[in-house]
């Protein structure tokens, strides 16, 4: 298990829960939800944000805000 701030471009890889209560309300919102599939499709040279494909569309996130996503590999 590692958080959403880890994966590379083009991983796939599943939500299992939120470090952060604040930011995990936030994100359940935009609908990344506890067992939805996500993606990273682009990060910036600095890595930060990155972008991930979540519900069918594309979502950026801050590197803090990723790190307190935790997730499992797919791939």
């Amino acid at each position: 298990m590692y958080n959403l701030a880890d994966i590379k471009e083009g991983q796939k890889v599943r939500i299992l829960s939120f470090i952060n209560p604040e930011i995990g309300a936030k994100l359940l919102e935009m609908g990344c939800l506890p067992g939805e599939t996500v993606t990273l499709s682009k990060s910036a040279p600095l890595g930060c944000p990155i972008a991930i494909e979540v519900a069918g569309y594309e979502l950026s996130l801050r590197k803090h805000e990723a790190a307190s996503v935790l997730v499992e590999n797919l791939n």
